[in-house]
């Protein structure tokens, strides 16, 4: 009986991490590899808005396979919603980048060819792009706790539950900005409404007075 009851358990919390793991992916962003293509000129960039004090890891390597005599190198920038420099780096073919969020916004990521290289329709880059619960090295977690198991999904789903929460109150927050700045607008339309039609009756009153006196002095009236 005892057996049975703590079968079931564990299926029933399997199910519970499984399902709040499927929900969590439609909340919180998923790490995925992308393939750019970067032309011979002009820039390649991917944004993502992401909020404040999150960890933010990526990976990047060139492939050039249809012209490995010509290994291509590329310059990467990555900039804060504020324009400032969180990684800068030149003719390279890899790299990597890390850094924990201060702002909230939209962070870039441009990458360019570095001069004229072959071949002339540009090379391929995969961009490996994680975030937040997705960085996070959880092997090391697990033995720096010393859990695994169930155990170590239910410390993932917990961390899970604080992202949702987490980006549910940053969502809460950019509505609430939106509305105070769609507010605000409305509120001056109003204003600008106002003032405008104020400004068409002071000048159809002076239209009719100065036609007033015209017609006065021409004794038409």
């Amino acid at each position: 009986m005892a057996r049975n009851f703590d079968s079931r358990a564990g299926v029933t919390v399997l199910s519970l991490i499984l399902l709040c793991l499927t929900i969590s992916n439609n909340i919180v962003p998923v790490a995925e590899a992308i393939w750019l293509t970067i032309p011979n000129s002009g820039a390649k960039c991917v944004s993502e808005e992401i909020q404040n004090n999150v960890v933010v890891l990526a990976d990047y390597y060139v492939l050039n396979e249809e012209h490995p005599e010509h290994q291509a190198t590329v310059s990467v920038r990555v900039t804060s919603p504020y324009g400032n420099n969180l990684h800068h780096n030149e003719n390279v073919t890899h790299g990597l980048f890390a850094f924990t969020t201060t702002e909230g916004g939209n962070y870039l990521a441009c990458f360019t060819l570095d001069g004229h290289q072959e071949p002339a329709t540009g090379v391929t880059l995969s961009l490996d792009w994680k975030t937040g619960i997705a960085a996070k090295d959880w092997d090391s977690v697990a033995k720096k706790e010393k859990i695994e198991g169930v155990e170590l999904e239910v410390r993932k789903l917990k961390d899970h539950a604080e992202a949702i929460h987490n980006n549910l109150l940053y969502l809460k927050q950019r509505e609430a900005d939106m509305r105070e700045v769609s507010e605000k607008t409305n509120g001056r339309v109003a204003w600008f409404s106002v003032m405008s039609l104020g400004v068409c009756i002071v000048v159809s009153v002076l239209q009719l007075w100065h036609l007033k006196r015209f017609f006065h002095k021409k004794k038409l009236i």
